[in-house]
C-alpha cells in the first residue's frame, strides 16, 4: 500500500529525512518512532504530498504521490500532528464538506466515531482539543481510504476514544487498509502495531514485527537504537 524508494528530504544544509526506504502492505498496522527531530513528520508530510522530496519516490496503491498526486490522496486519509479544521463550521458541516469532496463517505458512523453526540453541531472553535483531534480523524477516515497516515494523532484522546479509534483502526487493517502512525508513547504501538519502524537522524535504524521483541523490551531498543 505504501512503498518508499530512496526519499531524501534537505531544507538547506540540514538533512531532514535521508534515503528511506519503506514498504507497507495492507493489513500491516505500523508504529512510527524516533525522538524529536527523527524526520517523522517530514517522512509522513511527504508520503502525503505535503512536501516534494528532493530525491526518492513515494507510491500509495501503486499511485506515483508526485507525478499524479491527486489520483493518489484518492487511497489517503492523513491527520498531521496540527491538523487544519474550519473553526466556523460545526463537526457535522466539516464532514459533509469532506465528503463531498471526496465522494464518498458516511456521516453518522464519521459522527459516531468521533464520539461528540450532540456537540457534532456545535462550532468546532469551541472545542477542546481532544474533540478538534477527534473530528480530525473522523474527517480522515470517513471516505474508508485504503492507506491510512496519522502523525502523533492518537496523542490527547481520553481513554475510551483512544480504545475506540485504535479498535477501529484494527478493523480498517483486518479489511485490507494499512496503517502508519507516528507516536512518542511507546505504550501505544506496543498495545496495537504490528511492526515498529525506528527512525534516527533522518534515517531508519530498525525494522522488526513487535512480536520478535520481547516483552517489554520495546522501551530499551529504543534507547539503543534512538539515542539522539
Amino acid at each position: 500500500m505504501i512503498e518508499i524508494a530512496g526519499l531524501r528530504k534537505t531544507f538547506g544544509p540540514t538533512v531532514a529525512v535521508d534515503l528511506v526506504d519503506l514498504v507497507v502492505k495492507p493489513g500491516e498496522f505500523v508504529g512510527l518512532i524516533g525522538h524529536n527531530g527523527a524526520g517523522k513528520s517530514t517522512l509522513l508530510k511527504m508520503i502525503a504530498g505535503q512536501l516534494l522530496p528532493t530525491a526518492g519516490t513515494v507510491r500509495l496503491a501503486g499511485v506515483d504521490m508526485h507525478a499524479n498526486p491527486n489520483e493518489a490522496r484518492k487511497h489517503l486519509g492523513f491527520v498531521p500532528e496540527e491538523a487544519p479544521l474550519w473553526d466556523y463550521l460545526s463537526a457535522r458541516e466539516f464532514l459533509e464538506f469532506v465528503i463531498g469532496v471526496r465522494g464518498k463517505g458516511n456521516l453518522a458512523e464519521a459522527i459516531e466515531l468521533t464520539g461528540l453526540g450532540s456537540d457534532a453541531d456545535r462550532l468546532i472553535r469551541e472545542y477542546s482539543q481532544g474533540m478538534r483531534r477527534k473530528t480530525a480523524l473522523a474527517a480522515a477516515l470517513v471516505a474508508e481510504p485504503e492507506v491510512i497516515v496519522l502523525d502523533e494523532a492518537l496523542n490527547g484522546l481520553d481513554p475510551a476514544s483512544a480504545a475506540r479509534t485504535k479498535g477501529m483502526l484494527r478493523e480498517r487493517c483486518e479489511q485490507g487498509a494499512c496503517v502508519l502512525f507516528s507516536t512518542h508513547i511507546i505504550e501505544t504501538v506496543e498495545a496495537v502495531a504490528d511492526r515498529v519502524v525506528m527512525m534516527a537522524k533522518g534515517r531508519v535504524v530498525s525494522d522488526r514485527m513487535l512480536a520478535d521483541i520481547p516483552p517489554g523490551g520495546l522501551e530499551e531498543l529504543f534507547l539503543g537504537h534512538v539515542t539522539p
